[in-house]
C-alpha cells in the first residue's frame, strides 16, 4: 500500500516518472515470492512466479481465524483479455520490497477488505487496485478493481479521522492537451463503499485549490508547452465553481499569445477542445 504524507503537484513526468521507477524493477529469474498481511482475524497470502518480466501461478488466498474461506487466480480485465496477456500482469511495487497485499478496513468500524496492488506494464503504465470485500451471505470474498492509470494512487487518511482514501489524479488528462510529460493531471480523490469507488473529490476544495495554484505556477513559469498545465488548472478550478475566473485567466493567455494550441493549430481551437472535454469529464456543466 503506498503511502504520501500530503498531495502536490500531479505533472506526469514528476510524480507518476518516481513511482513507476520503483515499479519497472525487473525480477530475479524463476523467482518464486509469497506476500502476506494481516488484520485481526483476516489474513492474505499472495503467492507468485516471476520469470524474466513476467508473472505466472499468481494466486490470492484469504483465511479467517485460520479457516481458507477466498483461494483464486489474480487476474485482471484491464491486464489483458487472455493468458497470455495476463501473464504481464505484475505485482505492483515487486522487486523494490514493497509488499502488493494488504489488509485494511476502507470503511471504518467495517470488516478488513484486503488490497491487492497490480501494474499492467509499459513504458509509464498502468496501476489497477483490486479490493476483496467480506460477503456475509457466501462466507466469501468479492472482487472489485479500479484502473487508476498513469498516475497511480496513494492509500492516506486525509480527513485525519480513520477513513481511508485513494488519493491520484485524473488519468483521462495524460496526453489530452500534449504529450504525456507535458500532461497535468488534476487531483482526483476516491473512497471505497458498498463494492463501489466513489469520486469524493469535491469534498477536499483545499486540496483542489493547491493542486490547481501549482498548476498555474508551473505554466507561469514556463509558457512554451503550457496547454497541459493550464488545462489542469482550469479543471481544479472549476471543479470549484470559479468559471468566470477561469474565462478571464484563459482570455488573457489566448490574448497574450501564451496558448500555442500545439495540438489543435491555434489557442482558439485549444480552447474549444478544452471546454468540450472539461464538460464530458464533469467539470463543467
Amino acid at each position: 500500500m503506498r503511502r504520501l504524507a500530503a498531495p502536490c503537484c500531479w505533472r506526469a513526468g514528476t510524480v507518476v516518472g518516481a513511482l513507476m521507477a520503483v515499479l519497472a524493477v525487473a525480477p530475479a529469474a524463476g523467482a518464486a515470492t509469497t506476500q502476506s498481511a494481516s488484520s485481526g482475524a483476516v489474513r492474505a497470502t499472495f503467492a507468485f512466479t516471476a520469470t524474466k518480466g513476467t508473472y505466472a501461478t499468481k494466486t490470492l488466498t484469504i483465511s479467517r481465524s485460520g479457516r481458507v474461506v477466498y483461494r483464486e487466480p489474480v487476474s485482471s480485465t484491464y491486464c489483458g483479455p487472455n493468458a497470455a496477456a495476463q501473464k504481464y500482469c505484475a505485482p505492483g511495487a515487486f522487486g523494490q520490497g514493497h509488499k502488493a497485499v494488504h489488509v485494511v478496513d476502507l470503511e471504518p468500524g467495517g470488516e478488513p477488505d484486503v488490497v491487492l496492488d497490480l501494474y499492467t506494464g509499459g513504458a509509464h503504465c498502468c496501476t489497477v487496485e483490486q479490493v476483496f470485500s467480506f460477503d456475509p451471505a457466501t462466507g466469501s470474498y468479492v472482487r472489485s478493481e479500479h484502473y487508476f492509470g498513469n498516475p497511480g494512487e496513494r492509500i492516506v487518511d486525509l480527513g485525519h479521522d480513520g477513513r481511508l482514501e485513494f488519493l491520484t489524479a485524473d488519468n483521462a488528462f495524460a496526453y489530452a492537451f500534449t504529450d504525456f510529460a507535458a500532461s497535468g493531471l488534476p487531483i482526483e480523490i476516491l473512497t471505497f463503499a458498498h463494492g463501489s469507488f466513489v469520486n469524493v473529490t469535491h469534498q477536499y476544495p483545499k486540496l483542489i485549490a493547491k493542486d490547481a495554484a501549482s498548476f498555474l505556477k508551473a505554466f507561469n513559469r514556463d509558457h512554451s508547452d503550457g496547454d497541459g498545465l493550464i488545462a489542469a488548472w482550469a479543471a481544479d478550478e472549476d471543479s470549484l465553481g470559479h468559471r468566470a475566473l477561469v474565462a478571464n485567466v484563459l482570455a488573457r493567455e489566448l490574448k497574450a499569445g501564451d496558448l500555442h494550441g500545439l495540438n489543435y493549430r491555434s489557442g482558439e481551437k485549444f480552447l474549444a477542445a478544452l471546454g468540450k472535454f472539461l464538460r464530458k469529464y464533469g467539470y463543467l456543466h
